[in-house]
């Protein structure tokens, strides 16, 4: 049993349940590049995953199927017996239909083939983050809103402006999301604390949002110094 390094209240917890060691610590180094998102253990066998589970209520676990004292989606079904609070991603070399069916009845966020692409798994962990930053938006959905928790799951997002230089998928949506909360105008300092990003960014990628019809820009006269820039979603 492995637990690994400490972890910020903000981070993502991840556990890894995977029986091939090196594949383990390979799948670690990789997602931890991310500094949103800490492993805090690996596990070996199934065993040893339901106690890490109970004691480090892991927000994440990315769960092969195939186990020496058992099966992963074992585990997802003790996680939902146990009313604990975890998603999972599979990453497994099992591809037949029972055990795929069971893990899209569970309720598994994602579900990888082995040997899985690690731009696959990126984009996976990517879409996740978006998935957990969007329920922290509201306390209230409607049915937009849940339309889009749900796409998060089953639709493989494609950015149509990826080759935008210096737009990234995650922080433009966390942009625009901001704008679907209010009518009301924003400027770039209220972006800069509200999406957790620098002033530089925020200008990028509203200035973007406005060359893209998504948002207008008004110019806010004061009685000093230089006039302020508000943005505000286009036809609002």
């Amino acid at each position: 049993m492995s637990e690994l390094n400490e972890y910020k209240e903000d981070t993502i917890k991840v556990l890894i349940v995977e029986d091939e060691p090196i594949l383990a610590e390979l799948n670690a180094d990789f997602i931890q590049r991310d500094t949103k998102v800490k492993v805090v253990g690996i596990a070996s066998n199934l065993q040893e995953a339901k106690i890490m589970v109970e004691k480090l209520r892991p927000t994440l676990i990315l769960l092969d199927n195939y186990l020496p004292d058992g099966k992963g989606i074992e585990l997802f079904e003790y996680i939902i017996n146990n009313k604990l609070d975890s998603y999972v991603i599979f990453i497994t070399a099992a591809s037949d239909m029972d055990t795929c069916s069971k893990a899209i009845r569970f309720g598994a966020f994602d579900y990888l083939i082995k040997p899985v692409s690690y731009q696959r798994l990126k984009h996976s962990l990517e879409r996740f983050e978006l998935f957990l930053y969007r329920q922290s938006l509201q306390k209230h959905v409607n049915q937009r809103r849940i339309d889009e928790l749900f796409n998060l799951q089953t639709k493989d997002f494609v950015d149509i402006n990826r080759h935008s230089k210096g737009i990234e998928e995650i922080t433009l949506q966390k942009v625009k999301d901001l704008f679907m909360l209010t009518d009301e105008p924003q400027t770039v300092d209220q972006i800069v604390e509200k999406a957790n990003i620098s002033k530089t960014t925020a200008r990028r990628y509203l200035e973007y949002c406005v060359q893209t019809k998504l948002l207008i820009v008004e110019l806010n006269h004061g009685k000093i110094g230089r006039p302020e820039r508000l943005y505000k979603r286009l036809g609002k």
